[in-house]
This record gives C-alpha cells, structure tokens and sequence, in this order.
C-alpha cells in the first residue's frame, strides 16, 4: 500500500509541474525585440525537484502538450520538442543528483548547463529543418540561425537567473510537508 501511495504522488506532482510549464508557456514577455518566456525556468527545476528522469518527463511533456494544443506544431515537431526540454531538464536534474553539494553553485551550474544544450539542440533542430528539410542555401540557413539564437540566449539567461530563485522559493515547502520524499525519495 506504502508504494502505491508514493506513485499516485509522484504521478500527481508530475501532472501539476507538466501543467504549470504548459501554462507558463503562454505567458511571453516582449524584451529587446524577442520574446521571453518562463518556460525554461520551470522545466530546470523540474529536473532539479524530480530528479533528471522523472523531472524530464514533466518537462517534455508539459512543453510539448502545449506545442500540440497551443502552438499548431506537427507531430515531428512536438516529438523533438519532447526530447530537447526532456534533455534539458535531465541535464540539470543529473548534475545536482550527482553532485555531493546541493548548494547554490551546483544548482546554478546545473542551470546553465540545461540551458545550453536546449540552446544547442534548438539550433541543431533550426539548422537541420532548415537546411535539409526546406533546402535553404546557407547564407540563408546561418542567417535564420544568428536571428534564432539571440532570442534562444535571452531565454537562456531569463532561465538561468530565475530557475534557482523559483527551485530555492519551493524546495524548503516541499521538503516540510513531506512531498519531496514520497515523489523522489528525497531526505
């Protein structure tokens, strides 16, 4: 009976983090010419609260939900979707798993480091589409590339400052009531 309750909560957690990443998803913010979104943030500290596999699968599937429902992507699309923010979010949640400190220097390395490989599977993802899918000469694939990373690095660095705050504001929370335990076995 003990096991069953620990998995009815960690099913429960993760379908609240996939929905608040699908929700925050929504809400962009135009800044030097591109948008910013919160998106990122909460997919690292889904890793960083669930662990890198369990808080992948939040991430992959609360941003692709909502390339499927709210961004009239493709099935292409929303599977690599699923795997970059599932990458994403592994990364950050592997590193501080890993890591004998929980403190802020890991947390913040473990940031940086998911918000760069998405960086770099989204520019993979463009170069690929661009280049082999639509045929695009490479002046014009470079130069969709340079208009599509700066944004990405601005949502990289939104991710980055914010996903520590927002894992620091919870941990203590989900660790009281004891949630942290049951979901991923955390002391």
């Amino acid at each position: 009976m003990q096991e069953k309750n620990v998995n009815v909560y960690r099913i429960t957690s993760l379908a609240i983090m996939s929905a608040i990443i699908y929700v925050i998803t929504l809400f962009r913010f135009p800044f030097l010419g591109s948008k910013v979104h919160l998106a990122n943030s909460m997919c690292l500290v889904s890793g960083m609260l669930f662990g890198p596999v369990w808080g992948g699968i939040a991430s992959g599937f609360g941003s692709a939900l909502y390339d499927a429902l709210a961004g009239g992507y493709d099935l292409i699309n929303v599977l690599i979707t699923f795997v970059s923010k599932f990458a994403m979010a592994f990364l950050c949640g592997f590193m501080l798993q890993k890591s004998s400190r929980k403190g802020l220097p890991v947390v913040i390395a473990g940031s940086v480091a998911g918000a760069l490989l998405y960086v770099g599977l989204y520019m993979l993802k463009t170069f690929v589409y661009q280049r082999f899918v639509y045929a695009f000469p490479m002046d014009a694939v470079w130069a969709t590339m340079v208009s599509k990373l700066i944004p990405s690095l601005i949502n990289a660095l939104a991710a980055v400052i914010t996903a520590p705050i927002f894992y620091h504001a919870v941990l203590p929370a989900m660790r009281h009531t004891g949630i942290l335990d049951k979901v991923v076995g955390h002391s």
